[in-house]
C-alpha cells in the first residue's frame, strides 16, 4: 500500500497482541497484501489464555460458539472436547490457528510495545519495543485485550509474607503443587470462583477471602461426543447467523415476553432452563432483566434459592450471596462446584466486608480483628486493571505530540470503541467502547477486524493517507456508551466495567451495553455512509 510520501515505512500496519483479535488482525490483513508485524509480550500466542493458566481456567462462552467463524474449514476440522473448554484446550486451539494460517512468522514474541508515537506530518507511527527495537508504521493496531493488565490490591506487608504468592492472571506455566499446604485465595471473581474447588481438592486447608460475593450459576459442563459435535458443526450456519443478530454474540435468544408477562410456573421453567444452559446465560433469561429492579429481583430470588439448597451452613450461604448489586450487572461467573466446596471441613470462608484485611505477615494475613489466618501459599485472584489498563502501560503520544493518557484522563474516549480524535491511523480492538467483555469476544474480533479491513480498503481505492475520528463523534459515542448504561441496571454495581476495583480511576462505564448485533448494525451503517464520523486525510 503506497502511503504517499517518499521515505516509506518499515511496514504497513503494526499489530500489538497475538490473542483472539490480534491473530485473526494479521491474518484478515495480510490478506488484504498489506506487510503486518505483530508484537507480543507473551513467549507465544493466546493472549489471555497464555496467561491465566490458574486450575479451573475455563471459558464462560460454549467452545462450540468460542471459535473463530472466518473459515469453514477451519470450524468443520477442530473437536472441541467439552461443552465448556478449558484453558490448555482453548490455548491448543489458538496454536493450530496459528500454525494453519502461518501467522507466528509475523510476529515478535517476548516482547512489549513501550511507545507508539504519531510523525504528525509524515502520518506514520513509530512503534518501540522493550528490546531496543524501532518500527514505522501506517497503521497501528491495538488488540491488546481487556483483561490482559493484572491488578494486585496495595496491602500492606505484602513482601513479608514467607510462603509462595501466586497471581491469577500470571500464573507459573508449569503449575502449582498446593498439596498439604495450608493456602488462602484472595478474592473470589471468575478466576477465584473456578480456581477454589480444584485448590480445595489439593490443599490440607484453604480459606478463602471475600470482599465482595459474586452471582455464579454452574457450568452444567460435560463431553461433547463424536454425535453431537457433528450435529454442531452442521448447523454452524445458522447458529452463527443469531449469535451476530444477538446481544451476546450466542444462538440463544431471551424469553419471548418481559418477566411478569408470563405466569409464574412458566416464569420458573424459563429460569430453570437458563439454570440447566449454565452460566453466564442466566442473566438474559428475560428481556427486561437488566433494565427493570423488579424483573432482577425475580431472578435474583430463584438464583438465591438453588444457592442456599447448595450450601449446608446458612451462616455460609448468607455471606455466599451478593447484597450489593443485582444479578447480572457484575458478569455472572460460570463455577464446576463452587458452592458446594463451602460443605467441605477443610474449607473456610472469611468475610472481608465484616472482617477486613489489615495487613500481611510472615506468617499469613493478619485481619482487623486480630485473627491471624496462617498460610503456606497465598493466590491472588484479584483480577485486572480492566478495559484500559493495557493500553495505559504503552506511552501513546498523538497529534502535538499528546499523550493518550491525557486525552482519556476521564475515561477513555473513542468513536465506536475503534478511533480517537487526535490519533489518526490508530485503531482500537474489541476494548472500551464496543461491546468486548460483554459479548462472545471471537465474533466481537471478527466484527472489528472485518470492519477495519472494509476500513483500509476504503482509503486505498480513494487514495488517502489517513483516517480520523472527529471529535464531535467522539463526544457523541461517549455519551451514546453513557446513555446507554444509564437505561440499565449495570450501573447499581462497583463493577470492573465501571473501573471500580482500581483506586482513583474515574467511574465511567466502557463497553457498549447495546449488544454485538446492535453495534454491528451501527458501524456497518458508517462504513456505508463513506465512514460517517472520520475524517478522511489526503
Amino acid at each position: 500500500m503506497n502511503d504517499g510520501t517518499t521515505s516509506a515505512p518499515d511496514v504497513d500496519v503494526v499489530v500489538v497482541g497475538a490473542g483472539v483479535t490480534g491473530l485473526y488482525a494479521v491474518h484478515r490483513l495480510r490478506g488484504l497484501g498489506l506487510r503486518v508485524r505483530g508484537f507480543e509480550r507473551g513467549d507465544d500466542v493466546g493472549g489471555v489464555w497464555f496467561w491465566n493458566r490458574y486450575p479451573g481456567a475455563r471459558c464462560d462462552v460454549e467452545s462450540v460458539d468460542y471459535s473463530y467463524s472466518f473459515d469453514e474449514e477451519l470450524q468443520q476440522e477442530w473437536d472441541w472436547s467439552e461443552k465448556y473448554a478449558a484453558q490448555p484446550e482453548i490455548l491448543r486451539y489458538l496454536g493450530h490457528v496459528a500454525d494453519r494460517f502461518g501467522l507466528r512468522g509475523a510476529y515478535s514474541f517476548g516482547t512489549s510495545v513501550r511507545s507508539a508515537e504519531l510523525d504528525e506530518e509524515r502520518l506514520l507511527w513509530t512503534v518501540r519495543t522493550d528490546r531496543g527495537e524501532t518500527v514505522t508504521a501506517r497503521f497501528c493496531v491495538f488488540a491488546l485485550g481487556c483483561l490482559s493488565a493484572t491488578h494486585a490490591p496495595a496491602i500492606p506487608g505484602m513482601a513479608d509474607f514467607a510462603g509462595t504468592t501466586h497471581h491469577t492472571g500470571a500464573w507459573p506455566h508449569e503449575g502449582v503443587d498446593f498439596t498439604g499446604l495450608r493456602v488462602g485465595v484472595l478474592g473470589t471473581g471468575s478466576s477465584g470462583i473456578q480456581a477454589v474447588p480444584l485448590i480445595a481438592g489439593q490443599a490440607a486447608h484453604l480459606t478463602v477471602f471475600q470482599r465482595s460475593a459474586n452471582y455464579s450459576v454452574p457450568a452444567g459442563n460435560r463431553p461433547l461426543d463424536d454425535a453431537e459435535r457433528a450435529r454442531q458443526k452442521a448447523g454452524y450456519a445458522e447458529r452463527r447467523r443469531l449469535s451476530r443478530l444477538s446481544g451476546g454474540g450466542s444462538p440463544h435468544a431471551a424469553h419471548p415476553a418481559r418477566t411478569f408477562e408470563v405466569p409464574e410456573e412458566e416464569r420458573r421453567a424459563a429460569f430453570e432452563e437458563r439454570w440447566r444452559l449454565g452460566g453466564v446465560l442466566y442473566s438474559k433469561t428475560f428481556p427486561d432483566q437488566l433494565t427493570d429492579r423488579a424483573a432482577n429481583a425475580a431472578a435474583r430470588a430463584f438464583w438465591e434459592e438453588k444457592v442456599r439448597a447448595m450450601v449446608d451452613d446458612p451462616a455460609v450461604a448468607d455471606l455466599l450471596v451478593p447484597v450489593d448489586h443485582p444479578i447480572g450487572t457484575k458478569r455472572i461467573v460460570t463455577d464446576s462446584g463452587y458452592y458446594a466446596t463451602f460443605n467441605r471441613p477443610d474449607v473456610r470462608l472469611v468475610g472481608l466486608r465484616e472482617n477486613p484485611v489489615e495487613r500481611i505477615e510472615a506468617r499469613g494475613v493478619r485481619l482487623a480483628d486480630g485473627t491471624l489466618v496462617e498460610l503456606d501459599a497465598l493466590v491472588l485472584a484479584t483480577g485486572f486493571d480492566a478495559m484500559t489498563g493495557a493500553v495505559d502501560r504503552i506511552e501513546v503520544r498523538g497529534r502535538g505530540g499528546r499523550p493518550l493518557k491525557e486525552a482519556w484522563a476521564a475515561g477513555p474516549r473513542t468513536y465506536l470503541g475503534l478511533g480517537t480524535d487526535g490519533f489518526p491511523n490508530l485503531f482500537h480492538l474489541a476494548g472500551a467502547g464496543s461491546p468486548s467483555v460483554m459479548a462472545n469476544v471471537v465474533l466481537c474480533a471478527e466484527q472489528h477486524v472485518d470492519w477495519l479491513a472494509g476500513c483500509l480498503r476504503h482509503l486505498e481505492a480513494h487514495g488517502h493517507r489517513a483516517i480520523e475520528a472527529r471529535e464531535e463523534a467522539v463526544d457523541g459515542w461517549v455519551a451514546e456508551c453513557r446513555d446507554r448504561a444509564a437505561a440499565t441496571l449495570f450501573m447499581e454495581a462497583d463493577s470492573w466495567y465501571l473501573g471500580a476495583n482500581i483506586p482513583g480511576r474515574p467511574r465511567v462505564f466502557m463497553p457498549f451495553v447495546g449488544g454485538l448485533g446492535v453495534y454491528g448494525e451501527i458501524i456497518a451503517e458508517v462504513a456505508e455512509a463513506g465512514y460517517e464520523g472520520f475524517d478522511l486525510i489526503g
